[in-house]
């Protein structure tokens, strides 16, 4: 296994020797000189650090990734601060990135389709083609979308999923592997819990809506609400937990079988990924989130249920947390506020209709929900094959809004029944046919890859299995989370790469 790494070595085109590079370096030099001295202290260190990140952009596109998943969870925060603005660094490191992932890519003259599963994986590549289909589609609907602008940005999301796929396994291939993917998801998903604990226990203040308990206050991260910020922890905390099981198995196997020499740093990343999942696990707890819950729980159910290769015992095992889950909540040994937040699944999922339903402080969020449930249908049975159009759901809700709630929230809060509304049936099938063929060969690819790679699969799968159950009460594709998306697919396809020794002497077993 390739360890994790991300060696800097510049590339020849800016340390050759010449006249003309000696003048680019000079200018350089002297302009951040100047800037220095010129502009106030704050400007000047803000410009030095955006110079210095796009230096370590140009000489390694793997770092500019690194960066960009970094902030890009801070869009929503930065528009605050900035009254509205559009501005987005998480976007704008994206840009830069792939920029220098273009430009390596034409100096090293590298076969574009390096990035594609290999042979073998005709389920992946089946998940590929109906990813493009629907890129395809979404790119049709824009020909009758009320606004092109708004398709063109919902359009841009799923370019960028695959593109960040792209980068990362064309890139990771070259550095670090699968680990270093994961390291740059799991270091961003641990900024966001480190936010998300400091505003539920220890700020001691926050928006007064979010206030539970009597004194604290529900974790949002730089997200600006708890239900998406939820949303994107539990992309991340099931990978953390199936990357600690697979090496904690690994570690497991060394000892048992009495293996000499397996390194210190071994049992320090085994205690650093532990000490991740347990961060994560507390900031999900404190988002407060029942759609966060609901889409973490499932996670780790469908997680043990493929945990072990003979599939009965996984069965049994899922029963018995199921069963184990039930009778703490039934016993009372579970808080009374904890226990109602779950006991009321019920009605934040079923469906009614909410026209003439009195509206109060205690119904609200449900009904709000139920009410852009219903517009979405109302335009899926206007526009059953065609839809409004990719993106558009915000600009049509104003001909299909309930009395009570005229404003459009941005989505349906259902991603199935936004993508039903933008794009029709087929838009939807294509939606569904992609998702259910990643996780298809998620838990073939679990039949034969070791540890601890396997591990990492596992919470692969589990992530996969959080955004489909979440996705039933919220959008998840906000905030530039649909990047990590992009991420955790390349990661799939990077393991399934490192792994494919392991099937054995000549080809590997077909997926």
């Amino acid at each position: 296994m390739k360890p994790i790494g991300l060696p800097i070595r510049p590339p020849n085109w800016i340390t050759r020797e010449s006249p003309f590079n000696r003048l680019i370096w000079c200018g350089l030099g002297l302009a951040l000189g100047l800037t220095l001295v010129l502009l106030p202290l704050s400007s000047a260190g803000l410009l030095v650090v955006g110079a210095i990140a796009l230096l370590v952009i140009l000489i390694e596109p793997l770092a500019g990734l690194a960066l960009t998943l970094l902030a890009g969870p801070f869009g929503a925060l930065e528009n605050v601060i900035l009254g509205g603005s559009s501005f987005d660094s998480g976007q704008l490191l994206l840009l830069l990135t792939l920029a220098s992932w273009l430009a390596h890519r034409v100096a090293r003259g590298r076969e574009w389709a390096a990035f594609w599963p290999p042979h073998h994986a005709g389920t992946a590549r089946l998940a590929g083609l109906a990813g493009l289909m629907l890129v395809g589609w979404g790119a049709a609907t824009l020909l009758w979308a009320p606004s092109i602008t708004e398709g063109l940005q919902g359009l841009a999301k799923y370019g960028q999923i695959g593109l960040v796929a792209a980068l990362a396994v064309s890139e990771g291939r070259r550095r670090g592997g699968s680990q270093a993917i994961g390291a740059m998801v799991l270091l961003s998903g641990l900024v966001q819990a480190a936010i998300g604990i400091w505003q539920f226990a220890l700020r001691g203040q926050g928006p007064e809506h979010f206030q539970i308990l009597g004194r604290f206050y529900r974790a949002y991260g730089t997200f600006e609400q708890p239900n998406p910020y939820a949303g994107f922890i539990g992309l991340i905390l099931p990978l953390a937990a199936g990357w600690w099981v697979g090496r904690s198995v690994a570690v497991g196997g060394a000892v048992w079988s009495r293996r000499p020499g397996w390194p210190w740093w071994t049992v320090l990343k085994l205690a650093l990924l532990g000490g991740a999942v347990g961060l994560m696990a507390c900031a999900m707890l404190f988002s407060w989130s029942r759609g966060g819950w609901l889409g973490v729980g499932s996670a780790l159910l469908a997680m043990l249920l493929f945990l072990p290769r003979r599939p009965w015992i996984g069965l049994a095992l899922a029963a018995v947390l199921a069963a184990s889950g039930w009778l703490t909540a039934a016993s009372g040994f579970l808080p009374g506020s904890v226990a109602q937040r779950l006991t009321d699944f019920a009605a934040y999922v079923e469906f009614e209709d909410v026209r003439g339903v009195d509206v109060t402080p205690e119904n609200y969020a449900v009904l709000e929900r139920m009410a852009h449930w219903q517009a979405a249908i109302n335009m899926a049975n206007e526009h059953p094959w065609t839809g409004v159009g990719l993106g558009n759901y915000a600009v049509a809700y104003a001909q299909h809004t309930l009395l009570n709630w005229p404003d459009a929230l941005g989505h349906a809060h259902n991603y199935y029944l936004n993508a039903l509304a933008e794009t029709g049936v087929p838009g939807l099938a294509l939606y569904l046919a992609f998702w259910g063929l990643v996780m298809w060969h998620t838990a073939r690819l679990l039949r034969w890859v070791g540890y601890p790679q396997r591990g990492m699969v596992l919470g692969l799968l589990g992530a996969w299995v959080h955004l489909s159950v979440h996705s039933l009460v919220d959008n998840l594709y906000v905030n530039n989370v649909y990047l990590f998306l992009g991420a955790l697919l390349g990661m799939l396809v990077l393991v399934h790469h490192e792994s494919a020794p392991a099937a054995g002497p000549g080809p590997a077993r077909p997926i």
